[in-house]
């Protein structure tokens, strides 16, 4: 994995590439290119670039919140993000002393924190434990994360990735039940529940096992003043590089481009299929039809009068809340959204930024950031449980609510059109779709039959603000010229 790709590159500068979408797979594609030296420009549907990493006053004036993702562990790992030092361009990240804390009912909670012994040391009876999982872990992160961001195809370390996969290629449940407590077991199974799996399915504790190694590893970061920041300074080293950007076009056909041009698609299946005009193989098409989607998410911003005031105080180190109790209520929650049920109780993923962020909030104020798994295409209203859910471990929490907005499946997808029925993963991440994103072919950028790739996170390595997948993408296009 090489984060400068200009020496790939033997073809004519003239080539005229178009990359449609701006979400941080195609900013990072679009520069990987113009660094390149190829003619590139970016066209984006909506009238403010990021795709899933935006920001916006969405309840009231000073207030602000992060559209999509909030937090970035996969950001702060990235290769391709750390080679193009955006500090240089106006991103700054903010670490909390814990990247996330898992309360419970009783007023004790478990903490992930950078350092592997401090994270023990929350988990009781299960601290050694821990530790024994994720210190050999930690031990192989230089292998192990380029490999998750990867293309997953091609390892040289195969007896590293054997130890990690052990563990990894379970479900929730097998990682989970190796330790005894319930607030450990519960711990692991809300950083499982990021692959919005079902917790008994494979291979959910990839996801909880990558997400704790990239906290060990540099912490869960939040970008000063918002998400949209992240999407600002891609934007402005796309620029440098001689890219050019332009909002408020939606690509509805092929026309719409330039015949000569190669196109970059930051879609996901469903949208490619809607395009006009791309004569796409009959066998590759089919194969797009039969991709899967997830649940959706019921997502609420909250603008606050105050801090979140939680029973167990060491949720106000972290920047991330996961609000489920034990490994049960998770389970039971996760599954319901698959099933296309309501759980009574679900599992609500937190963010508490403008704690560690006061930009994001007027004096003395404060916003907060909330969702819960939901079936995709979900039409109810998740507030009230939601709500209740942040109340039991935060006694008083609706008292100093000023303000909310509030969007389900379809509110997101009108929004952000990649957001399929609320899927926020660019399709499901069951084990077929790891290997198979987004069909089973030697290179799942390239469209066959076309000068055209696709560079969304329903390629490898999936979900998560990386731009790993325009990354691979641009390399695929440059191998191709």
């Amino acid at each position: 994995m090489r984060p400068d790709l200009s020496s790939t590159f033997t073809g004519s500068h003239a080539k005229q590439i178009c990359v449609v979408g701006s979400g941080p797979n195609g900013l990072a594609a679009a520069i990987a290119l113009a660094q390149a030296g190829l003619r590139v420009s970016v066209i984006e549907g909506n009238h403010s670039i990021g795709g899933g990493a935006r920001s916006a006053e969405l309840t009231l004036p000073g207030f602000i919140h992060d559209t999509g993702s909030a937090v970035h562990p996969m950001a702060a790992i990235s290769p391709f993000f750390k080679s193009l030092r955006l500090s240089d361009h106006g991103l700054v990240w903010i670490q909390q002393p814990a990247a996330l804390a898992h309360p419970m009912d009783d007023g004790s909670c478990a903490l992930l924190q950078t350092s592997i012994l401090d994270t023990s040391s929350t988990l009781g009876k299960d601290a050694p434990a821990y530790r024994h999982m994720i210190r050999p872990l930690f031990e192989e992160r230089e292998i192990l994360l380029p490999f998750l961001l990867g293309t997953m195809r091609r390892t040289q370390h195969l007896p590293s990735l054997a130890r990690f996969g052990f563990n990894a290629m379970q479900s929730a449940f097998f990682l989970a039940h190796r330790f005894q407590s319930e607030r450990t077991r519960g711990f692991i199974a809300g950083l499982c529940a990021h692959a919005i799996l079902p917790l008994d399915e494979w291979p959910g504790a990839a996801y909880g096992l990558a997400l704790a190694l990239a906290a060990h590893t540099a912490g869960w970061p939040i970008p000063r003043e918002g998400s949209g920041s992240i999407s600002a300074a891609l934007a402005s080293c796309l620029e440098s590089a001689g890219g050019t950007v332009t909002t408020g076009k939606f690509v509805e056909s092929r026309d719409d481009l330039p015949e000569e041009a190669t196109v970059l698609w930051d879609v996901t299946p469903a949208q490619l299929l809607r395009i006009k005009g791309l004569n796409l193989p009959d066998g590759y098409r089919k194969s797009l039809g039969r991709y899967r989607y997830g649940p959706g998410i019921f997502k609420i911003d909250w603008a606050l009068s105050e801090p979140i005031p939680w029973k167990a105080r060491e949720c106000r180190l972290a920047g991330t809340v996961h609000l489920g109790g034990t490994f049960d209520e998770i389970a039971l929650s996760e599954s319901c959204a698959w099933r296309c049920e309501s759980a009574p109780k679900p599992f609500v993923l937190l963010v508490q930024p403008s704690l560690f962020d006061p930009s994001r909030a007027p004096a003395g104020k404060h916003t907060a950031w909330a969702y819960c798994h939901v079936a995709n295409g979900f039409n109810g209203d998740m507030t009230d449980a939601i709500e209740a859910q942040v109340e039991r471990f935060a006694p008083g929490f609706r008292e100093i609510i000023l303000a909310r907005h509030t969007a389900g499946p379809a509110d997101l997808e009108k929004d952000n059109p990649n957001l399929v029925g609320g899927d926020i993963s660019g399709g499901a991440q069951t084990l077929w779709q790891i290997f198979a994103r987004p069909t089973l072919q030697r290179d799942p950028y390239k469209i066959p039959g076309a000068d055209m790739y696709l560079c969304s996170s329903s390629t490898p390595p999936g979900a998560g603000v990386h731009g790993m997948c325009g990354f691979h993408a641009a390399a695929s296009c440059l191998k191709n010229m």
